[in-house]
C-alpha cells in the first residue's frame, strides 16, 4: 500500500473513532442524563468536546515532550518552549482536520492558520495562564498545585473561542 493509501485507511479510522466518541457523548447525555440538545446546539457541544480531546492530548504531548528534552540535557525552560511547539503543532493537525473542518469550498491557507493557533495557545497557554497564576497564588493565597487547574476554567474556553472565530474562522470559497 503506498503512502497515500495509508493516509486514507488512518483518516477513516480516526473518522470512526470520532464517530463512537460523538455515539458514547449521545448515549451519556441525551440517553442517560436526558439532557434535551438541539442539533445545531449539539454539533457545537461535540465540537468543544473534541476540541477538550485534543486538549488533553496536547497536554500530555506537552509535558512528555518536556521530560524527554529535559532528561535529554536541554535546560528546563529550553525543554519547555520545545514541549509547547509540537503540542501546538499537534493541536493544530487535529483542530484543523477534525474540531474546526473547513466548508465545503472553502480554501484555508495551512501556514496563517498555524501561526493563529500558535498565536492564540501562546496569549492564552503562555501569558494569561502565568498572569492568572501571579494573581491566583500571590494575591488569593491559593495553592501552587491548584491555581493551574483553576486556569483552565478560563483558559480552556477562551482558547475554544479564539480557536473557533478568529484562528480557524470560516475563509473565502474558491
Amino acid at each position: 500500500m503506498d503512502i497515500a493509501g495509508k493516509e486514507e485507511e488512518m483518516d477513516h479510522i480516526l473518522a470512526v473513532l470520532w464517530q463512537w466518541i460523538e455515539k458514547l457523548c449521545y448515549i451519556v447525555f441525551v440517553k442517560i442524563l436526558h439532557i434535551r440538545i438541539l442539533e445545531k446546539n449539539w454539533q457545537a457541544f461535540m465540537q468543544f468536546v473534541k476540541f477538550g480531546i485534543v486538549g488533553v492530548s496536547n497536554t500530555l504531548i506537552s509535558y512528555v515532550s518536556y521530560l524527554l528534552f529535559y532528561f535529554l540535557g536541554c535546560h528546563y525552560l529550553v525543554a519547555s518552549v520545545l514541549g509547547f511547539v509540537i503540542s501546538v503543532t499537534n493541536s493544530y493537525y487535529w483542530n484543523n482536520k477534525y474540531v474546526f473542518t473547513s466548508g465545503q469550498g472553502e480554501k484555508r491557507i495551512w501556514w496563517k492558520v498555524y501561526i493563529k493557533t500558535f498565536l492564540a495557545y501562546a496569549s492564552t497557554g503562555l501569558i494569561l495562564a502565568n498572569i492568572l497564576l501571579i494573581i491566583w497564588v500571590q494575591l488569593c493565597n491559593i495553592s501552587e498545585v491548584v491555581a493551574p487547574v483553576l486556569n483552565l476554567l478560563i483558559t480552556i474556553p477562551l482558547n475554544f473561542i479564539i480557536n473557533k472565530y478568529w484562528a480557524y474562522k470560516k475563509g473565502s470559497k474558491h
